[in-house]
């Protein structure tokens, strides 16, 4: 991996680019996915791993926001990279991996002839991923790079190394373009342990993979854990997992009865997390602690949190619920916006994923609600506003509203009401009809699952959606 990886930084290097420069990754779980992304941080660059779910003008959104110099793009998904080519400045170098794409450079060619000692530059890169915002569209979080050699291990690393070591064998069999599942294996890489890479996650087929390998320890999703919940009980007990020690969770709250269930079946080793892209701080808690808490995401891993009433900015007494604050973590910005990055602060400098919530008197944390409109299914972010802009376009559609309603296996799932123009049928077929033209530019799960119609929509004066009267009359 070492000789490999140096050789895809001199070849960032031989494409002009330079420490701080950004390169956009576009691929499916792969062993091979490393190869890009330890090459890029060996060069000091900003990786950005983009979903594989993702449209041609999603991509090449990402891409120009993030000032990507280049775009390395899997052949598996080879009629989405041309289309994103063609909407890209030609001064972005696209590399194709696995296989040509017509119009690419070959990126094993590419690389082969370089040598595989470090650049004479080598400084640590940083990922630079993107999450949904008010704006419904996603933004870049940017973390400074530290300057320091790619040994000195960043701080989310660190954060794994006691669990971490040579005999450790970590699968995440979540997509590496979210944050846990490429730190908790990129954190594996670094202390010396060995990655299980599953291309597509199956319930059955995690079980088998846990017993053949001997997988020590697992990031996932609640979705995940419905799934395998879901196989029947002989299966799940025809498999030898007692070789893992440790199963982080993190994406999504998890259902109450789920985690039990959970921690009945693999004992008491569920480790759940919570915590955004953004860093701003977050919380941890053991199966232990929650079986004393139940429903808690847990208590502060480092700082303090604050929950806060945003009318006053003061805080809020125990057990009422508030607006929750972290006064530490990372500092970032979110690339290119000033503004959106500002308004992540309270005035004391404390800093908000936008979730509401309360705190007990031991200091655990339980979160009833969203401050934002964000939906979350199955461990990804969904901003409404993005399909609801995609429908207000079709020329049959005079007002629509998009929110998230409860989805046993994905925790939410996307659902939209429209307000047909005048003289239009409301009727299944129409339905369809936009489900399919959402996704015609939207990745499936920014559509909606379900359309209902109405006679108009509860705007305030305004014009702003009071999406809250939509989304009571479906809990």
């Amino acid at each position: 991996m070492d000789k490999v990886t140096n050789q895809t930084a001199h070849l960032f290097r031989s494409l002009g680019l330079k420490v701080g420069d950004s390169v956009v990754i576009f691929c499916q779980n792969h062993s091979r996915y490393y190869e890009l992304v330890w090459g890029a941080h060996r060069a000091g660059l900003y990786y950005t791993p983009v979903s594989w779910h993702s449209k041609a003008e999603e991509v090449a959104y990402i891409i120009e926001n993030a000032d990507a110099k280049a775009f390395i793009a899997s052949s598996r998904f080879e009629e989405v990279a041309i289309k994103t080519k063609q909407l890209i400045d030609d001064s972005v170098v696209c590399l194709s991996i696995y296989n040509n794409i017509e119009g690419f450079d070959f990126y094993e060619d590419a690389r082969s002839s370089f040598p595989n000692t470090p650049v004479t530059d080598e400084t640590s890169g940083r990922e630079m991923l993107y999450t949904s915002g008010t704006t419904g569209k996603p933004k870049g979080v940017k973390f400074p790079l530290n300057g320091k050699p790619v040994g000195c291990a960043p701080s989310d690393d660190l954060a794994l190394q006691g669990e971490y070591g040579d005999e450790t064998v970590v699968m995440a069999p979540g997509p590496l373009y979210h944050a846990s599942p490429l730190m908790s294996t990129r954190a594996a890489h670094r202390f010396g342990g060995t990655v299980v890479v599953i291309d597509k996650f199956d319930a059955e087929e995690t079980l088998r993979l846990i017993e053949n390998y001997k997988v020590t320890h697992m990031t996932c999703v609640p979705t995940h854990f419905l799934r395998m919940l879901k196989l029947p009980e002989d299966v799940r007990e025809s498999y030898d997992v007692s070789s893992l020690r440790l199963i982080m969770h993190t994406g999504a709250p998890c259902p109450v009865e789920t985690k039990y269930a959970m921690i009945d079946w693999f004992g008491p080793i569920i480790f759940e997390v919570y915590a955004g892209t953004e860093r701003v701080g977050g919380t941890t808690i053991t199966s232990e602690q929650w079986l004393a808490h139940p429903g808690s995401i847990g208590r502060v891993a480092t700082g303090a949190a604050h929950v806060v009433d945003e009318s006053t900015w003061e805080t809020v007494p125990i057990g009422e619920i508030g607006v929750i604050y972290f006064d530490s973590g990372e500092e970032f910005v979110y690339h290119g916006d000033e503004e959106k990055t500002k308004a992540v602060y309270s005035p004391q400098g404390w800093r908000t994923m936008g979730d509401i919530g309360w705190m007990d008197e031991d200091g655990y944390i339980y979160l009833t609600d969203r401050k934002s409109n964000m939906i979350i299914s199955g461990g990804v972010n969904v901003y409404p506003q993005e399909a609801e802009s995609r429908l207000i376009t079709h020329p049959k559609v005079a007002d629509a509203g998009v929110f998230g309603i409860p989805n046993e296996a994905f925790g939410e799932e996307v659902k939209a009401v429209v307000q047909v123009v005048e003289g239009v049928d409301s009727n299944e077929d129409l339905e369809q009809e936009l489900i399919e033209y959402c996704k015609e530019v939207l990745a499936t799960v920014k559509c909606p699952k379900s359309i209902d119609f109405a006679n108009s929509l509860p705007r305030e004066d305004n014009g702003k959606l009071y999406k809250r009267k939509l989304v009571e009359q479906y809990l």
